[in-house]
C-alpha cells in the first residue's frame, strides 16, 4: 500500500485526467486528507459531477406551470393517427339516401375537402360510372366489386390526400365493416354510408348494420306509403321472386307504412299460393 504522501503525489499528478477520461478534468485537482473518512470525498464529487453531466435534464419557462398529464396527452396525440369519421344513412327504398348522401358529398366539395364516391358494379340501372338518384341527382362515382381494392385503383398518393369517401347501395358490399373501420381509425377519412338496413323480408340486408357501433351518426330516413300516404319504414317487394339480392325501381319495390306492410305481404303470400295451387291443377290435368 502506497503511503499517503506517494497516493497524494499519484492523485494530484496530471495522468489523472489521462487514466480516467469519465472524470471531469479541472486545472488544478486537489485531494484533502484531513482525515480518513474524507480520504475519497473528491472522488465522489467527481463521480456525482460525471452523472449530472450525463442526466437529461428539462429546462421549464419561468412562471408557467408544467402538467405531466398535459404532456403526456400531447405526447399521445402526437403518436395517435389522425382521427376520421363514419356517418351512416340508412331508410327503407325511396327514402331519399341516395340524395341524402350526394347532397352531404356535394357540401364536403364546397368546403375544399377531396372527396370520392364507391357503388357496386352491381347495380347498373343508371350507368356504372355514375349515381343517380330516383329525382335524376348525379355525380360520377367508382363502380367496384369490394371496397378493398379502391385504395389500388384510386392510387396510393391521391388516396392519402383523401378527405372524404362516399359509399352508396352499401348493402352490397361484403367488407364494409373492415374498410369503414381501417378508412376512419387508421387513415382518418370520414366515411359517408348509404344503404338499405333491411330486406325485403325486414331483415338485416348485409353488413350495414355491423357498422353501427363505429358509427359517429346513424340517420334512419322515411319515405310515403305507396297505399295511405303515411311515413313508410319498410319496402315492399311486388314481385314472387324470393332470392335476396334483386335489383330494381320503381317496377319491382314500393315503400309501405306497418299497415300496408303487413297486410301487402299477405296479400303477396296469398297471391302465390293462388298461383301455385292453379299450376299444380293445371299440371295434374295435362297430366
Amino acid at each position: 500500500m502506497l503511503p499517503i504522501s506517494k497516493m497524494k503525489s499519484f492523485v494530484s499528478s496530471s495522468s489523472f485526467s489521462t487514466l480516467s477520461p469519465y472524470f471531469p478534468i479541472t486545472a488544478s485537482p486537489t485531494l484533502s486528507l484531513a482525515s480518513k473518512s474524507t480520504q475519497c470525498n473528491p472522488i465522489f464529487t467527481h463521480l456525482s459531477n460525471f452523472f449530472s453531466l450525463k442526466t437529461p435534464t428539462v429546462s421549464l419557462p419561468r412562471n408557467q406551470g408544467f402538467s405531466t398529464h398535459k404532456r403526456s396527452a400531447q405526447i399521445v396525440a402526437s403518436l395517435s393517427p389522425p382521427s376520421g369519421e363514419v356517418h351512416v344513412i340508412v331508410g327503407p327504398m325511396f327514402a331519399g339516401k341516395t340524395t341524402s348522401l350526394l347532397r352531404r358529398i356535394q357540401s364536403e366539395s364546397i368546403n375544399g375537402r377531396s372527396v370520392a364516391i364507391i357503388k357496386s358494379n352491381k347495380d347498373t340501372r343508371y350507368g356504372l360510372d355514375s349515381i343517380v338518384t330516383h329525382d335524376g341527382m348525379k355525380l360520377p362515382c367508382w363502380a367496384l366489386p369490394n371496397l378493398s381494392s379502391f385504395k389500388q385503383k384510386f392510387g396510393e398518393g391521391a388516396y392519402d390526400k383523401l378527405d372524404v369517401i362516399g359509399i352508396d347501395e352499401a348493402q352490397f358490399f361484403d367488407d364494409l365493416y373492415d374498410f369503414c373501420r381501417e378508412a376512419a381509425d387508421m387513415d382518418g377519412k370520414t366515411v359517408i354510408v348509404a344503404g338499405l338496413d333491411g330486406d325485403y323480408l325486414r331483415r338485416s340486408f348485409g353488413s350495414v348494420l355491423d357498422i353501427i357501433p363505429l358509427a359517429d351518426s346513424v340517420t334512419k330516413l322515411t319515405a310515403r306509403c305507396e297505399i295511405c300516404g303515411n311515413r313508410a319504414f319498410f319496402t315492399l317487394r311486388k314481385t314472387e321472386e324470393k332470392e335476396t339480392e334483386l335489383i330494381g325501381g320503381a317496377d319491382m319495390y314500393m315503400p309501405v307504412c306497418r299497415q300496408h306492410y303487413v297486410s301487402g305481404q299477405v296479400v303477396i303470400e296469398t297471391a302465390r299460393t293462388v298461383v301455385e295451387e292453379a299450376n299444380k291443377v293445371e299440371f295434374t290435368t295435362t297430366a
